[in-house]
């Protein structure tokens, strides 16, 4: 009888980082890695992969769970040729919601305290106070997506006075936190936003969703952060509508091709903030660990945990 096997299909240079931590916690599994190791596709029981060859998961024919190394499943949704009848489980960690946290409320207290504004002054050696265009109280946070990050950047945004409000498919109750749902209601959700983050699930109804169309219905001199994936957002519509005056600024965090080219015009874009996809950082240690628990808890015949709707595509 052959051994299970656990294959990781990822860039090669990344490997290392969890092989090692897979081979401790199962070691009754083989842990090979596609492109490095040798094997037959009807050897491998599990695949742990972020973004795998179109196609390919459908050749491995005894395939039993398939694992992603993050919380977004995009990267096997935009495959049309996934195998449907095998469980697909996103990695939930609390820790990446929390560093997600930190980087939506850092960049929105930069914004909201005028720091951009200060760093060009320091740059100029130009002594320039200025007056707070708005007071927290006064400012109307709007969160696309409302979901378990959506709702920890909510809890963590509420302690500084900020009006906030969510929007997602189906109504949420968050403490504090206004719910719009449904294509209905996303209308007075955007006209109530002077910052609108997204950290909406890519899927084929949310794809290209940062639009033209949506930043004409934010307020005049609303800024916008996106922290999801790069497929929701038209750069060049985001570009016009900070080039026209209608938005104040921009911080994102993903693009839709990674890494940014060197000839993007938002490396130079004075109301552009580019970080390279770090807003959170898979741990490899914990993703190891959650892989190993996941395995073990099929392996027994028990319920996974975070399996994805592929209908819904979360």
């Amino acid at each position: 009888m052959r051994g299970k096997c656990l294959l990781l299909v990822v860039p090669l240079s990344w490997a290392g980082l969890w092989t090692g931590h897979l081979e401790d916690l199962l070691p009754d599994l083989r842990t090979l890695v596609h492109g490095r190791d040798e094997y037959s596709p009807g050897d491998v029981d599990y695949v742990f992969s972020f973004r795998p060859p179109p196609g390919f998961l459908k050749t491995l024919s005894n395939l039993r769970v398939v694992f992603s190394l993050g919380a977004g499943v995009d990267g096997f949704l935009s495959d049309p040729e996934y195998p449907k009848h095998v469980p697909l489980v996103r990695f939930a960690d609390p820790s990446l919601a929390r560093e997600m946290a930190e980087y939506v409320v850092l960049h929105i207290l930069m914004h909201f305290r005028m720091q951009r504004q200060f760093d060009r002054a320091q740059a100029e050696h130009k002594w320039r106070p200025m007056l707070l265009p708005h007071r927290a109280h006064e400012t109307r946070i709007g969160i696309l997506g409302l979901g378990d990050i959506g709702s920890l950047i909510a809890e963590r945004l509420l302690p500084f006075g900020f009006q906030i409000a969510g929007w997602s498919r189906s109504r949420k109750s968050v403490a504090g936190v206004e719910s719009f749902a449904g294509d209905e209601e996303l209308a007075a959700f955007l006209a109530r936003s002077d910052v609108l983050m997204c950290v909406l699930p890519l899927t084929p109804e949310t794809r290209g969703i940062m639009n033209a169309k949506l930043f004409a219905q934010l307020p005049t001199g609303a800024f916008v952060i996106n922290v999801a994936r790069g497929g929701h957002l038209i750069e060049s519509d985001l570009i016009s509508a900070l080039d026209s005056g209608h938005l104040a600024g921009a911080t994102l965090d993903v693009f839709e091709t990674e890494p940014l080219p060197e000839t993007s015009p938002l490396w130079a874009h004075p109301k552009v903030t580019v970080t390279p996809h770090v807003a959170a950082i898979t741990e490899p240690r914990i993703a190891a660990q959650y892989v190993a628990d996941r395995i073990a808890q099929f392996e027994r015949g028990e319920n996974l945990d975070n399996v994805v709707d592929l209908d819904r595509g979360y």
